[in-house]
């Protein structure tokens, strides 16, 4: 099988986001991550790969150097991986990543795209989705179970109250949900091996895009940090008189007590 993971490299989760004066997020003060999301598709790419055979291809957009999250993907188990990299994809959305995606993709035969199911930095669940509209082929979304026989996918997705089994022919864009798989940790001796291996890199004027496809629909206008949680506060005193003023306080702060 020829196997593609679309992977994005993120903030960790862990980081401490620090605004810079002009508003937007210092990226100098953060680590780097491969999306989590996105460890669940390359580990199911991988299986997928030995059950079946084939090769795997990691591909990211980047505005920078992404190569931390492809390396990860290598000493996982991928064969090769591209960085389709150029600065305006700093303030890019997932109308021109998808479109960029597909301009590099056209141009390689595929049967399968794995995706997770949204970047934990953004959380827009818009990349997969977009892909599979432009490259004209079918997708199943936020899969929990997959299944490849008979050139079709057998997926399963978790819906309110159960489960929905869908199946499609390849090729197709899978995006997968958390707790489809466990990935795994690779040994020290994969990850000096996947340092070692060459990354590709793609700029945006290499792929065939149009002025549209290469321009952002969306614009951030602002990014705002969480309001500083207020100290807790301890009510002294018989208890029916500490209720009244628990009461008080969440009408004057919280309005939900009207």
């Amino acid at each position: 099988m020829k196997l593609v993971v679309c992977i994005k490299q993120t903030f960790d989760t862990e980081a401490r986001i620090i605004l810079r004066e002009d508003g937007r997020i210092d990226t100098a003060q953060v680590q780097y991550i491969l999306n989590p999301y996105d460890e669940y598709a390359v580990e199911e790419a991988i299986r997928l790969k030995e059950t079946w055979g084939g090769e795997v291809l990691a591909v990211t957009c980047s505005s920078g150097d992404a190569s931390k999250a492809i390396q990860q993907c290598l000493a996982m188990g991928v064969e090769e991986g591209v960085v389709i990299s150029d600065p305006a994809l700093g303030q890019g959305d997932g109308h021109m990543t998808a479109s960029a995606l597909r301009a590099f993709l056209a141009e390689r035969d595929f049967d399968l795209i794995l995706c997770g199911r949204m970047a934990v930095d953004d959380g827009a669940s818009e990349v997969p989705s977009r892909l599979a509209e432009l490259l004209g082929v079918p997708q199943v979304n936020a899969v929990s179970k997959l299944k490849v026989e008979d050139r079709k996918v057998r997926a399963e997705r978790d819906i309110d109250g159960g489960s929905a089994s869908i199946k499609v022919p390849l090729p197709c864009v899978v995006s997968v949900q958390k707790g489809i798989n466990t990935p795994r940790y690779p040994s020290m001796r994969h990850i000096l091996r996947a340092k070692k291996m060459k990354i590709r890199t793609v700029g945006l004027s290499e792929l065939s895009l149009s002025p549209e496809e290469s321009t952002p629909l969306v614009e951030v206008m602002e990014v705002t940090l969480p309001a500083k949680r207020e100290k807790g506060r301890i009510f002294d005193g018989p208890l029916e008189g500490a209720v009244d003023q628990v009461v008080d306080v969440l009408k004057e702060k919280t309005k939900i007590c009207q």
